[in-house]
C-alpha cells in the first residue's frame, strides 16, 4: 500500500474512535515509549480520549519524559473500555505486554512500525522499514494529520528518534529522519538535557550490571565475534531489570573488528527462557540469525528468546553464527528447528 493510502487508512480509523488504547512491546525502549507518549498526548489534543499503556517500574531512562505520568499501568486496565487499539513499535499481540494483549486482539487496531520483520495487520498499517523509529513515523503522520506539537510531544518524538537512530549514527538515519529532527528542534526541544539523562547518567544498578557484563565478554572467531552474559541472578543480586541493561549490547559491539555481537540474558521471571540481543556490521544480517530462532528486527538489530538456560542457548546461537560467517545460514522458514524442539528448546518471536 502507498504511504498515503495507509495515512488515509489510519484517519478513517482515528476520525471513527473516541477512546484509543496505545501499547508497545514489552521493556518500551525510548522508541516505543517516546511515540505512544507523544500519539496520545497529540490525539488528546485533538480531542479523543488517547492514552499510553505499559508497565510503569519498567520504563527505564526515558520515564522522565513529560507524559508519563499519563500512561495507564497495565495493571490497572481491567474494566477499561476503548474502541481502538493502537500499536506502536510492534506489530504483534505477543510483543505486547500479556495484559494487554485481549484489547489487541478483541478491538479494530492501527499499527505504526518499523521492523523489518513486521507484516501488515489489523483494520490500518503505516509500516515502513526504511525509517530510523516509530518515532519518526509518528511525526510524518502528525505532519499529514496537522496535529499540534508542543514541546513536550517534541521531545518525546526526539528521544523515539535520537535513541533508535543511534543518535542519527545508524544506517538508517535518513535525509527524511534529519528533516524530523530538525522540526523538533523548532519546537524548543532541549536536546543537552536529554542527551546528559540517557547518555552520560547511570544510576549503581545500571553500573554494576555492566561491570559484571565486562567480566563475561567473550571474543572469538579471530575477533569477528563478542559475546557478554548476564543471568537471572545477577539481576536479582543486583535488583536490576532489563531497563538497567539496555545498552550492554554496546559492550561486545566496542570490540575492534567485531561484525557480530551478542548479549544473552536472562530477566528474573518464572519462564525458562535465554534472550538475546543481536547487533551486526556488513555483510551480516541481524534478522537471518534471529528469525533462525523464530524472533525478527532489524538488518543492524534484531533480538529472539530461546526456550532453554543459558548453556543451551549460547551453544545453538553460536552453531547458528558459525553458519552466517560462512555463509550457510538459511532463511529459518527453509530450516526448521526440529532437532532442537525434540531436546525441549523451542524459539518464540521476541524482539
Amino acid at each position: 500500500m502507498h504511504e498515503k493510502d495507509s495515512y488515509i487508512a489510519a484517519k478513517r480509523l482515528l476520525d471513527g474512535a473516541r477512546k484509543i488504547l496505545i501499547s508497545g512491546h514489552l521493556s518500551p525502549d525510548g522508541d516505543s515509549l517516546g511515540s505512544m507518549i507523544a500519539l496520545a498526548r497529540m490525539l488528546r489534543a485533538t480531542g479523543r480520549e488517547a492514552y499510553a499503556t505499559a508497565d510503569v517500574h519498567a520504563l527505564g531512562k526515558p520515564g522522565f519524559l513529560e507524559g508519563v505520568a499519563d500512561i495507564i499501568p497495565v495493571r490497572r486496565l481491567k474494566r477499561r473500555k476503548f474502541d481502538l487499539f493502537i500499536y506502536v513499535d510492534c506489530a504483534a499481540p505477543e510483543r505486547l505486554p500479556p495484559e494487554v494483549r485481549p484489547f489487541a486482539e478483541k478491538l479494530p487496531s492501527l499499527t505504526i512500525d518499523h521492523h523489518a520483520t513486521s507484516v501488515p495487520s489489523g483494520a490500518a498499517s503505516i509500516i515502513d522499514p526504511a525509517a530510523s523509529s516509530a518515532g519518526e513515523i509518528v511525526w510524518r503522520l502528525a505532519k499529514w494529520m496537522e496535529w499540534p506539537v508542543d514541546r513536550a510531544t517534541a521531545e518525546a518524538l526526539w528521544v523515539a528518534i535520537v535513541t533508535d537512530s543511534g543518535r542519527f549514527a545508524y544506517d538508517s538515519t535518513s535525509p527524511g529522519t534529519l528533516r524530523a529532527a530538525c522540526d523538533l528542534l523548532k519546537r524548543g526541544v532541549r536536546t543537552a538535557r536529554i542527551n546528559d539523562i540517557i547518555y552520560c547518567s547511570f544510576n549503581t544498578k545500571s553500573m554494576e550490571l555492566k561491570r559484571r557484563a565486562w567480566r563475561s565478554l567473550h571474543i572469538w572467531k579471530n575477533r569477528k565475534v563478542a559475546e557478554v552474559s548476564l543471568t537471572r541472578d545477577d539481576f536479582r543480586e543486583v535488583r536490576g531489570t532489563k531497563a538497567d541493561a539496555e545498552d550492554v549490547i554496546e559492550i561486545p559491539r566496542q570490540a575492534a573488528r567485531n561484525e557480530i555481537a551478542l548479549f544473552f540474558y536472562q530477566i528474573p521471571d518464572r519462564t525458562h527462557e535465554t534472550r538475546v540481543s543481536i547487533r551486526t556490521r556488513e555483510p551480516h544480517d541481524a534478522t537471518l540469525l534471529a528469525a533462525k530462532f523464530g524472533g525478527g528486527g532489524h538488518v543492524r538489530a534484531a533480538g529472539c528468546t530461546v526456550k532453554g538456560g543459558m548453556a543451551v542457548a549460547k551453544r545453538l546461537v553460536r552453531k547458528a553464527v558459525k553458519e552466517m560467517l560462512a555463509g550457510k545460514l538459511k532463511p529459518a522458514a527453509a530450516e526448521p528447528a526440529q532437532d532442537e524442539q525434540r531436546k525441549g528448546v523451542e524459539c518464540n518471536a521476541k524482539r
